[in-house]
């Protein structure tokens, strides 16, 4: 896949891309974990039978419109993390789980702190919709608004822990276990989906399209797919909203860069500054980027209601990139019947400005 993506301003190809680079696996406890959790099973991966003629692209979609009874995989990062966190603590009693969240992430951490017993606070920028903010207190935890971005955010609950833990889904200089733990999480959605190919008799993914906002799922699928472990041969393309494309920008620099950000739809995505620990991963391994609109997107999620999947704006950017990669051409220099998965998540997670609930 290197060297096949355009640049344009939309699709970047990274031309720090190491084929022989690789990375520890993910720790091997973390799906038994998950496994015991009440409630947990396998989402579920669905065919989009999109295909063009012999030798096209198989298109698959990871439904994460249901994990651990929350609309996203936000969930396994969240549950590992605080699990991982009160190991090393062991308090005595309750203690507060502080972080900050544009919606879906602050709702996983507050579910998993009310279930292991301890108490929640949740921060929240400008610009989060009063449904994310409701799904939170639902939850139990207290919330607090935060006049100014997602970056500002994390800033204040960072300032405000006191004897609480942190758990925050992105890392900086000397804030990188608890953030690290979010992403060994998410590693049981992408050993779920190793399972579920090989049960279609497929070996590995030809591509996986995975949305970013400060880069911590997209770390975990780039640690899945360059460890050790891994067969070779999976590209990675990461996707953003065009007014908050910080993985893409910082790919086409070859740094980290922050960017400002604006209002888009994909507010679970709306993040102007790449993750810590993601970046090492991403500049050798990353593939490429695309940054779409949010009209692409409501489109993209309209199609996947048709399709039976619930998707809001976030968990459609994947289709939306990939009919982007399509237009480009891109597809047709991809080996012949090269199977592509998208990851995706619920309408219900990170409701944003211009949100909706789509019908097929």
């Amino acid at each position: 896949m290197t060297g096949s993506l355009s640049p344009t301003a939309r699709v970047v190809v990274n031309g720090n891309r190491d084929a022989s680079w690789t990375c520890r696996p993910a720790p091997s406890d973390v799906r038994d974990f998950h496994r015991a959790l009440p409630g947990y099973a396998p989402t579920r991966l669905v065919g989009l039978h999109e295909a063009h003629g012999p030798g096209s692209p198989r298109v698959f979609a990871k439904d994460e419109a249901h994990r651990l009874g929350l609309p996203a995989f936000k969930a396994l990062g969240a549950s590992w993390a605080i699990h991982r966190a009160l190991r090393e603590r062991a308090p005595a009693g309750p203690v507060t789980i502080v972080t900050a969240t544009d919606g879906n992430h602050g709702r996983a951490v507050a579910r998993f702190a009310r279930e292991f017993g301890h108490r929640a606070s949740v921060f929240v920028p400008d610009g989060v919709h009063p449904a994310a903010v409701r799904a939170i207190r639902d939850e139990g935890a207290q919330v607090t608004h935060v006049s100014g971005d997602y970056d500002t955010a994390v800033a204040t609950a960072a300032a405000a822990v006191g004897d609480g833990i942190l758990v925050q889904d992105t890392a900086w200089p000397g804030y990188e276990d608890i953030p690290g733990w979010i992403v060994d999480g998410y590693d049981t959605l992408f050993a779920e989906l190793d399972d579920q190919l090989a049960a279609e008799g497929i070996a590995r993914p030809g591509l996986v399209v995975v949305p970013a906002g400060v880069g911590s799922l997209l770390q975990a699928a780039l640690t899945h797919y360059r460890s050790t472990t891994a067969l070779p041969g999976t590209a990675v393309v990461s996707v953003e909203p065009e007014s908050a494309a910080c993985v893409l920008s910082s790919v086409a620099a070859g740094y980290p860069v922050t960017v400002a950000t604006g209002t888009t739809s994909m507010a679970g995505l709306n993040c102007g500054t790449v993750s810590s620990l993601a970046w090492p991963r991403i500049r050798p391994g990353l593939d490429g980027c695309v940054a779409v609109t949010d009209a692409e997107v409501a489109d993209a999620a309209r199609k996947l209601a048709r399709l039976g999947i619930d998707a809001g704006p976030c968990g459609a950017a994947p289709l939306a990139a990939w009919n982007a990669l399509r237009a480009a051409a891109t597809d047709a220099r991809l080996p012949p019947d090269t199977v592509v998965l998208l990851v995706t998540e619920g309408s219900a997670a990170n409701p944003g400005p211009g949100s909706y609930r789509l019908e097929a």
